[in-house]
């Protein structure tokens, strides 16, 4: 069954459940609850750990015999399974439902995984840990950028440090998606600051600038309209070494996808049908990005960026002149529906 993380730390002080998996994508946040289902076992005398990695080729009998096996040690154990892929396959599947269904006595298994995408989440075995009596489920959400100074300021607060509002969004616009980042900054901080109170001059002299620019993080950006903040990010994907075609591909699979919705939208069909009606459907958490950007153009204009990117793929082959990450700029301020001193390249 479904356990949030901010129920966690309660659920902890009680009678352990005999399987725990925590998925989500922000390293930070899994590893931390994974600490809390760590620090509570031992709090409640599982005193042997096994690790297992299911990467390609693992041995899911290993699952099976140490859940079979008398400990050596201990009368508790801790059992960890890492599938940092998410996707078990058959074997694996097999494997877990057969786990799931008479967990060994004494034993707890946290299994670490990725965010499952809507498929893998209809599975039998992930269902089971999802809807499962047997299992709690922990999704770990991102943080995302409105959400960003609140979440630093809690955790100042945490490090016994305040800080003005000025500070919390320079930490925010340095550290931007990188909870890691941020906590290790923070951490710095409390070394560095003298006293509690930490303002801009500190922050600038001690928080680098670990901003992790993402291509999703882009598409978000130009899609709420943020253009100032998706040049930034597309700059800094620029410096990390990221290619013009996997941004060229992100941007064009969404122009494709606004382009359909504003026709049907267009022709009387209900956005939230069209959405629906989408392949793959539009995710409820990205309906209000997807229903801002289409509020700021029609169909025709989306079909006139669409063909914009056509150009951009044509400029990545060397069949049309012009720079495209020039051209891959002026398309994001377009679609964010900004017009900038950027000219088309001719």
């Amino acid at each position: 069954m479904k356990l949030s993380p901010a129920q966690l730390a309660k659920h902890l002080q009680g009678s352990l459940a005999p399987v725990y998996a925590v998925s989500g994508d922000d390293p930070l946040l899994c590893q931390e609850a994974c600490d809390a289902i760590r620090a509570a076992a031992r709090a409640q005398a599982f005193g042997e750990r096994q690790v297992f990695s299911a990467e390609a080729n693992f041995d899911w009998g290993q699952l099976h015999e140490a859940g079979a096996s008398l400990s050596l040690f201990a009368d508790k154990r801790l059992l960890e399974l890492r599938l940092p892929s998410g996707k078990p396959g058959d074997k694996g599947s097999a494997a877990l439902l057969e786990y799931l269904a008479r967990p060994p006595e004494d034993t707890l298994l946290l299994l670490s995984l990725p965010k499952l995408d809507g498929s893998t989440q209809k599975t039998k075995w992930a269902k089971a840990l999802i809807d499962g009596n047997q299992a709690q489920f922990i999704q770990i959400w991102p943080v995302d950028a409105v959400q960003l100074p609140q979440w630093i300021r809690q955790r100042l607060a945490q490090a016994g440090l305040a800080a003005s509002p000025e500070a919390v969004d320079l930490i925010a616009a340095r550290v931007e998606g990188n909870l890691l980042a941020a906590a290790q900054e923070i951490e710095k901080l409390k070394l560095l600051a003298s006293g509690d109170q930490i303002d801009v001059t500190t922050v600038q002299a001690a928080v680098a600038d670990s901003a992790r620019f993402d291509v999703f993080g882009l598409i978000d950006s130009v899609l709420n309209g943020e253009a100032a903040h998706a040049l930034r990010m597309l700059e800094g994907l620029r410096g990390e070494g990221v290619e013009t075609p996997v941004i060229l591909w992100a941007l064009a699979r969404e122009l494709r996808l606004l382009a359909s919705l504003a026709q049907q939208f267009a022709h009387g069909v209900p956005l939230e049908k069209a959405f629906s009606a989408a392949r793959p459907p539009v995710w409820d958490k990205r309906r209000p990005l997807m229903s801002r950007a289409l509020q700021r153009h029609p169909a025709s204009r989306w079909n006139q960026l669409l063909m914009d990117a056509q150009r951009i793929d044509a400029q990545i082959k060397g069949q049309a002149p012009g720079s495209a990450w020039t051209s891959l700029a002026r398309l994001c301020l377009l679609a964010a529906g900004q017009r900038l001193s950027l000219p088309a390249e001719s």
